[in-house]
């Protein structure tokens, strides 16, 4: 027998595993599938390209976020650290993949920006020890790889990580557009999250309904000679925590 769920973080696991299809692309210790997506460098990968979310550079030239600490969380590559790191932000960026985060540490070097403003973490952010509080946690296509029971552990951990007065912003696949609209019951029936699930505009406001909407938009469709990336399947959207 196996009776030892004494806990919501037991729970949690325990619903992690009805994703045992889905369980390498995001758990801590299933890096294997995000590091071979990122290991063929020359893939024709849209957010491969070295260019900043052009909604990230848009909050950063309208002054919607101050200055201060960030979390990239799921940098991948890291084109949104760099772009955080140019503003002057000290960041700390996150991702599951080892590859990724190397392919990171390259185009960091190569930029010349001050890597003491930096600090490149490979792991799982639910259960790594931070270093919050952050004035900006920003999330470039996490959000939409995680499973419905472990939208819980993310709001926990902007609860413990953002400060006061704080923004948080994410893009994440827009329904109708990209992404699984199968409701949440179904998918632990099926037991995929099927590449990702898409989200509309009112469950996005209802789900982060503690935070104030700054803006909540459809991702510009930048063209390809753009020094910013934009799709536009995706939905940007910035929120801010109150004092």
């Amino acid at each position: 027998m196996n009776r030892d769920i004494r806990s919501v973080e037991d729970v949690l696991e325990l619903l992690d595993g009805l994703f045992a299809k889905d369980a390498d692309r995001w758990t801590e210790d299933g890096s294997d599938w995000w590091d071979s997506f990122y290991a063929d460098r020359d893939r024709s990968v849209p957010f491969f390209v070295d260019k900043p979310d052009e909604n990230l550079v848009s909050y950063l030239d309208r002054g919607l976020v101050r200055v201060g600490r960030a979390l990239d969380l799921g940098c991948g590559p890291g084109r949104n650290t760099l772009r955080l790191l140019a503003a002057e932000f000290a960041v700390d960026a996150i991702d599951l993949s080892p590859t990724a985060i190397d392919w990171a540490a390259e185009r960091i070097g190569q930029a010349g920006v001050r890597d003491d403003h930096v600090q490149l973490l490979c792991g799982n952010a639910f259960n790594w020890e931070l270093g919050g509080p952050y004035d900006l946690i920003y999330d470039s296509g996490c959000f939409h790889h995680l499973p419905p029971h472990r939208r819980v552990s993310y709001l926990e951990l902007l609860d413990r990580e953002l400060a006061p007065g704080g923004h948080f912003a994410l893009t994440c696949f827009a329904s109708g557009a990209m992404g699984s609209e199968t409701p949440d019951a179904d998918l632990y029936r099926a037991g995929s999250l099927e590449g990702g699930l898409a989200y509309t505009a009112e469950e996005l406001r209802a789900i982060f309904a503690d935070y104030t909407e700054v803006e909540l938009r459809r991702m510009n469709d930048e063209p390809a000679d753009s020094p910013r990336f934009g799709e536009p399947f995706l939905w940007t959207a910035l929120f801010q925590r109150p004092l």
